[in-house]
């Protein structure tokens, strides 16, 4: 067998739900620039991903008026919340624990037909936003604010994070954001989550792994670390000197380099205009131009394109989002794309279980525990 470390180049399976091809990320057939330059909501988007085909205007209500109306989080919910608030826990994994908990809850959390799986997908991703602007509220000593029925997705999240009547660009911004995240091909966390769904196991397991595998910092977190280091640089004071010196100590510059792309993220230039839309003529304008700079400095160093964590740092901060909370909103787009592949997994499964290949000892020899001590004794 042919080794490649990382899968680099392995197909692992066959997909209508997206693809990259010369750099472009297409959904289901529609490239990224289709569906941003013509406004889709991300409603649209989580609709396309799960049935592979744009809805009408009568399905795109139904199905936001399914997600408004399964948006609310129950009291044992939020008194969870509350409880992992005091547990000083990595956002991460109070997301990962609570949305595991929305399965304990579901009385048919355990039934696999198509129609309990895809009630199970609406509750998970309807109630993804409410949690987390719930902890982020809760862990600042504030009250929860309920979803409203006359608001969408994004402008949902915006206005129950702050309780502000949410602003045409702040939901642009944020939608956009939801729908460059949605999916991206078989990156780690969909290989995880259709590895689960492989077993068979339920949609709530299958999200928690996909969860758990976007916590690591390889994988997201990027955009996270990108505002730690324009702060860096604000607090230094000095752009180039800040970024050689990480150069310098072989430090990885976040946001920038893809393992896919090579020429261009096709993502990054609607959240760097996005960026610019939200900053200008405010205070948070220093973190565009800082971006800039650091845009400039690390393609003529390095050659490396900004990926699409890099403009989103900004974009998330200037909406007022916590930074730790940047890979929260991660997975609250994603989740529309992990879910869909779970469909696809369950509609024509084949059990994943690849091989490694040993590179140990062999034809050891058993030795009784009295000699074994012995040998050891010479040895040390």
């Amino acid at each position: 067998m042919t080794i490649e470390f990382g899968l680099r180049g392995t197909f692992a399976c066959e997909t209508r739900i997206s693809s990259i091809i010369d750099d472009e990320l297409a959904y289901a057939g529609y490239s990224i620039e289709e569906l941003v330059d013509n406004n889709a909501s991300f409603e649209e988007t989580i609709f396309l991903l799960w049935h592979l085909r744009l809805p009408n205007e009568d399905e795109l209500l139904a199905f936001t008026e399914m997600l408004n109306q399964n948006m609310a989080i129950s009291d044992v919910i939020e008194a969870s919340l509350k409880i992992q608030c005091r547990q000083n826990l990595h956002p991460m994994s109070v997301l990962r624990s609570t949305v595991s908990l929305l399965g304990v809850f579901d009385r048919q959390a355990e039934v696999s037909t198509p129609e309990a799986t895809y009630e199970q997908a609406i509750n998970i991703q309807s109630k993804m936003p409410t949690i987390i602007a719930a902890f982020s509220r809760l862990r600042r000593g504030l009250d929860p604010i309920s979803p409203r029925s006359d608001l969408s997705f994004a402008g949902n999240f915006i206005y129950m994070l702050e309780g502000n009547e949410p602003t045409d660009v702040q939901i642009e911004a944020l939608n956009k954001g939801l729908v460059l995240h949605a999916d991206h091909e078989l990156n780690a966390s969909t290989f995880a989550t259709r590895v689960c769904a492989s077993t068979l196991s339920d949609l709530y397991s299958c999200i928690t792994t996909g969860i758990g595998t976007l916590k690591g910092s390889l994988h997201g977190g990027a955009n996270e670390r990108v505002f730690e280091m324009l702060e860096g640089i604000a607090e230094n004071g000095d752009t180039e000197a800040y970024l050689q010196k990480r150069l310098d100590s072989k430090e990885k510059i976040m946001g920038f380099g893809h393992r896919v792309y090579k020429t261009v993220d096709p993502r990054q230039k609607y959240l760097k205009e996005m960026a610019y839309e939200l900053t200008k003529g405010t205070d948070d304008e220093k973190w565009y131009t800082l971006s800039l700079e650091v845009e400039a400095f690390i393609r003529e160093k390095k050659g490396l394109i900004p990926n699409v964590d890099f403009y989103s740092a900004t974009v998330y901060h200037s909406l007022d989002i916590e930074s730790d909370l940047f890979t929260l909103i991660f997975a609250m787009s994603r989740v529309s794309g992990w879910i869909a592949h779970v469909f696809e997994q369950q509609n024509e499964n084949n059990l994943m279980r690849p091989r490694s290949k040993y590179m140990g000892p062999t034809s050891l020899t058993y030795v009784p525990m009295a000699d074994r001590q012995v040998i050891y004794k010479e040895v040390n």
